[in-house]
């Protein structure tokens, strides 16, 4: 699977998601994206984007990209805030479709 991690996520999760092609956003050259540009560069090049921004899936039309994207729902985006959320979003990134929104937490 492979997997872009927002600007917004903590770097250091890609070491929990084993297994999977893990890439960040600043390490695309695409931090100064606006979200519908984001997913129209992410789509088709990875399958799931994974963010901290709750507001991504009402702002844009996810179901109109070939991505999936999974909402991490979390008070802070600290990696010890969000480790508890793996065991749930492993789950989730084996079971999401492009064009799909899945929230994980909260």
């Amino acid at each position: 699977m492979r997997i872009l991690l927002d600007e917004c996520v903590p770097r250091r999760l890609r070491r929990e998601l084993a297994g999977h092609d893990v890439e960040t956003v600043p390490e695309m050259g695409w931090a100064s994206l606006e979200n519908g540009a984001l997913l129209e560069m992410a789509s088709g090049r990875f399958d799931i984007l994974i963010t901290t921004d709750q507001r991504l899936s009402y702002q844009q039309r996810v179901s109109d990209f070939a991505i999936a994207v999974v909402v991490l729902v979390a008070r802070r985006n600290k990696l010890e805030i969000l480790l508890p959320l793996l065991p749930e979003l492993r789950s989730v990134i084996s079971q999401v479709k492009p064009g799909e929104v899945r929230r994980v937490g909260g």
